[in-house]
């Protein structure tokens, strides 16, 4: 991949994320940090995808964990909902050409390719699902900075 398709690729995934938390009304000064959290993911999954052997239902795993890791993290830096930022930033990940495929697909009657599509798309669906589950599963206090500034401070307290 060349340095002109990763520059296209990462302006083109933060003005994507961008647009859609305009559509679903995000406050203005938290759009530069989903266009961040979009472009990260995306480009996780391109590096992953990228790897010999890798699919692309395991490389929207990745994508999703770093979307909703930084997700959570944001959350706590700037005091909001996660879901300010796990929304858009997940929408460059969605198998929504593999959808329309699927569907495209049935219609013309070709159903052996509707139906190798559609498993590709529940397969990347799930793999999203997996790993937006595994990141939330952690417990909020990880991400909090005081928390970590406490257990240093007991840690040194005991030695």
């Amino acid at each position: 991949m060349t340095v002109q398709e990763i520059i296209s690729h990462m302006l083109c995934s933060f003005v994507g994320t961008v647009g859609f938390a305009v559509i679903y009304s995000v406050p203005k000064k938290y759009y530069f940090a989903c266009g961040i959290t979009g472009m990260a993911g995306w480009l996780t999954f391109l590096f992953v995808s990228s790897r010999p052997y890798m699919s692309a239902s395991v490389a929207s795993f990745f994508g999703a964990f770093v979307v909703v890791l930084i997700a959570r993290i944001l959350t706590v830096y700037m005091k909001c909902p996660i879901t300010v930022f796990l929304i858009p930033g997940i929408l460059p990940l969605v198998p929504g050409a593999g959808v329309y495929y699927t569907a495209y697909y049935i219609v013309t009657n070709q159903l052996t390719q509707a139906s190798l599509k559609g498993i590709e798309s529940l397969k990347i669906a799930f793999a999203i699902v997996m790993g937006i589950v595994i990141v939330v599963s952690i417990p909020r206090e990880v991400f909090h900075v005081i928390f970590w500034e406490r257990k240093r401070r007991k840690n040194d307290g005991k030695d």
